[in-house]
């Protein structure tokens, strides 16, 4: 708990945890909960004792305080993404406080969807027992926000700062943290008069900025940014709302980083490339095209290498049946008029390509195959696809039939480890199949990934395969829901999804 330093002790304002440093002297708490006046730190509170019976830990006077200058107190901005601070507490008979107390570990936030245990001290007005509280619960989004949200009683002012733990040792008092009660203003809902004031309660995710300002802490730096010069925010990718128009999407190694980017096509024509960090996040986007008629009437989209540069390219079928290839996308952006691959005037054909995914079937280096799901149930294999061949190289798979009229959406990557690629299929009854070791003369074994009736794969909308993780494959599954929410599933394999990370909170 943190004091304002006073003769009774009582005033306290914020809550606070020791965590593990080197040099056995820091505390956790909130930003908005930094302060110029003197401020001690009581671990472990006894509201029954004063200055004439000590705290069972003592007293610990703050000496210095680690935040972002980019933070403004209890902001309802993306700023309120940084609301954690770290704080230097001194010696008290030339013992640390880690010495005396133990110290927390502290864990990256990896998903919006974790068990939970929250401590902390409301202020005496609403705690005339003036104990701490504990609430035991499972989180969830704050739409638009790297945020997370509980709902917990008794969630009073002066909690903030207080430890959210993924696991705790009863017996020893310290544990995993993934979570500081702050965020948006200031950690809870606004309106006073709001039922839900004491109850819902946030916490800013703890990954690469925490981390940063952990190790300055470490470190005793104050990196002083300038005006222009801050941190820019945690970087978010927007809420289920506006992902609910993200009509297509498709990855690849747009910018020769060996790693996957996500290209995605909006309803209103707009087209958004997603830089990706590598460890299943992505840190920043880049509009290609802003909102236009003529990329309202892309109807299928697929990425490969098939000008063999090593950046990958984006394939296109519009509405009336043409085909266009963008090269180097990455670099080369799409404000040009790329290379037709069908004229819609020569043939309609194309205009039945219901869905297109580019993959390395047959090819031994370069992504140039490309997968075709014909509306009659024909299912296609073009080799060695390019900008000089075009679709030259054809090899039927599946003749036209019902059956496959149910494909509802295709993608492809390695999840059968192989460094060939396999097709992944979702049914119209949510059902998904791997055909492992396709091949130009025969469709590839099937694997259920997932079977059939499950309503909510039904519901799974738009879908892209790519290597958004650190494993080196194309093997991380990215699904669009109706609802907006945005999952990536991963190190998918053959027969079973990968680990689920949220991208696009649900506002649901």
């Amino acid at each position: 708990m943190l004091f304002g330093v006073d003769a009774k002790m009582q005033a306290h304002k914020c809550s606070a945890s020791v965590v593990q440093s080197a040099g056995k002297n820091l505390i956790l708490t909130a930003g908005h909960c930094k302060t110029t006046d003197k401020t001690a730190f009581v671990p472990k509170y006894d509201s029954s004792r004063t200055r004439l019976t000590p705290q069972p830990y003592g007293v610990w006077p703050v000496a210095d305080w680690f935040t972002y200058e980019t933070y403004i107190h209890n902001d309802r901005r993306a700023e309120s993404d940084l609301d954690f601070a770290f704080a230097r507490v001194k010696p008290v008979k030339g013992k640390n406080v880690q010495d005396v107390v133990g110290g927390n570990t502290l864990a990256r936030t990896k998903s919006f969807y974790n068990n939970v245990t929250i401590v902390g001290y409301p202020a005496i007005g609403h705690n005339k027992s003036d104990m701490a509280v504990r609430c035991s619960t499972r989180t969830k989004p704050l739409p638009g926000y790297n945020q997370l949200a509980i709902d917990c009683a008794g969630m009073w002012g002066g909690v903030s700062g207080g430890p959210w733990f993924s696991s705790l040792d009863g017996k020893k008092g310290t544990g995993e943290i993934i979570g500081n009660v702050g965020g948006w203003n200031g950690g809870g809902i606004l309106n006073s008069k709001d039922p839900m004031y004491n109850r819902i309660t946030y916490s800013p995710m703890h990954q690469d900025h925490f981390f940063r300002l952990y190790d300055d802490a470490q470190h005793g730096r104050h990196v002083k940014y300038g005006k222009y010069h801050q941190p820019k925010v945690p970087y978010t990718m927007g809420g289920a709302s506006t992902w609910k128009h993200a009509k297509l999407m498709s990855a690849g190694d747009f910018t020769g980083r060996g790693r996957s980017d996500l290209i995605v096509v909006w309803t209103d024509g707009e087209v958004t490339l997603y830089n990706s960090d590598g460890r299943g996040g992505f840190t920043s986007e880049r509009q290609l095209m802003g909102k236009n008629g003529t990329w309202k009437h892309a109807e299928a989209i697929t990425a490969g290498d098939f000008t063999g540069s090593s950046q990958f390219d984006l394939l296109v079928r519009w509405s009336d049946g043409e085909v266009t290839l963008y090269g180097d996308v990455g670099s080369r952006g799409l404000d040009w008029a790329g290379v037709q691959m069908i004229d819609p005037e020569k043939t309609g054909t194309w205009k039945h390509a219901t869905q297109i995914t580019a993959g390395r079937f047959n090819a031994d280096k370069y992504v140039t195959d490309l997968m075709v799901r014909w509306s009659d149930g024909e299912l296609t294999l073009y080799t060695n696809v390019g900008a000089e061949k075009k679709f030259s190289e054809e090899h039927q798979l599946k003749d036209r039939n019902k059956a496959w009229e149910d494909a509802t959406l295709l993608t492809a990557g390695e999840y059968g480890g192989s460094g060939k690629w396999d097709l992944l299929v979702r049914w119209k009854d949510g059902s998904i199949n791997s055909y492992v070791g396709t091949t130009t003369g025969k469709l590839g074994a099937t694997h259920t990934v997932r079977g059939g009736n499950f309503g909510t794969w039904t519901h799974s909308t738009v879908m892209t395969t790519g290597n958004f993780t650190g494993n080196g494959r194309t093997d991380d599954l990215v699904i669009r829901w109706s609802d907006g929410e945005t999952s990536l599933y991963q190190d998918t394999v053959t027969e079973h999804l990968g680990t689920e990370r949220n991208l696009v909170p649900s506002t649901g």
